[in-house]
């Protein structure tokens, strides 16, 4: 007796498909987590972790600017705790994007960050 040789390979597919939807519903599932999470406080209170998480990678691990990113160190002196704020929502012209961090998580950093007066 001849097997067809389709049958292996639509089974394959079959379950190939079923992988993908299984895994595509689990990561949607952990996004919404992880979203409720950073939503419910747990980095809101921490600027550090917030800083680190979110502008690092431009201003430098020690606040001393990379690039064309300013460097923070003095930024309490020159800016108010509200322009600071303003900056982190809003983004600048050409320089920084604003929206990186929802608006709880700008005020603990422009707090934070309002008391850099080296």
């Amino acid at each position: 007796m001849k097997r067809n040789a389709v049958i292996p390979y639509a089974i394959i597919a079959t379950v190939g498909i079923l992988m993908i939807i299984v895994m595509s519903t689990a990561g949607v599932f952990q996004r919404g987590n992880d979203q409720q999470a950073a939503e419910g406080g747990e980095e809101v209170s921490d600027p550090e972790a917030i800083f680190e998480g979110n502008c690092m990678s431009c201003h430098g691990a020690d606040l001393s600017g990379v690039g064309n990113a300013p460097g923070l160190t003095n930024v309490g002196a020159e800016l108010s705790k509200e322009e600071i704020q303003n900056i982190i929502i809003q983004g600048t012209d050409g320089g920084m994007p604003g929206g990186l961090v929802n608006n709880e998580q700008a005020q603990v950093l422009a707090e934070w960050l309002s008391e850099k007066k080296e």
